[in-house]
């Protein structure tokens, strides 16, 4: 499920990034067609038509790429750990170790006295 919805995610990135760059700027020709009344997409529309056209759609995929960043991000916080990081205490978690104990010294047994 997640793979798919990455997938989906990258799409909608790659296709938003070329719908931003095909629209026509501010004060530029732009790529969808020169001036007068020669509209992008092969005279099919107007270019104000062409633009209201790619704004909408860019509108659409932009709500679309948020949504899928949020369920993404939903996703990948349904696995961890939901306490709060001041509960888990500070510093050490475990006491120190004690000192280790010296080693037993075999000892010799003593010989019978007469």
């Amino acid at each position: 499920m997640t793979s798919v919805l990455i997938v989906v995610h990258l799409l909608l990135a790659i296709v938003l990034v070329g719908l931003v760059l095909m629209q026509q700027s501010e004060g530029g020709m732009g790529s969808m067609g020169g001036g007068g009344g020669s509209g992008g997409m092969g005279g099919l529309m107007s270019s104000r038509g062409t633009a209201n056209l790619l704004t909408r759609v860019t509108g659409v995929l932009a709500a679309l790429f948020m949504l899928s960043s949020l369920v993404l991000a939903v996703l990948s916080d349904s696995g961890r750990n939901q306490g709060s990081i001041l509960d888990q205490g500070t510093g050490q978690t475990q006491p120190a170790p004690a000192a280790p104990a010296l080693p037993v010294l075999p000892t010799l047994p003593t010989p019978p006295q007469n």
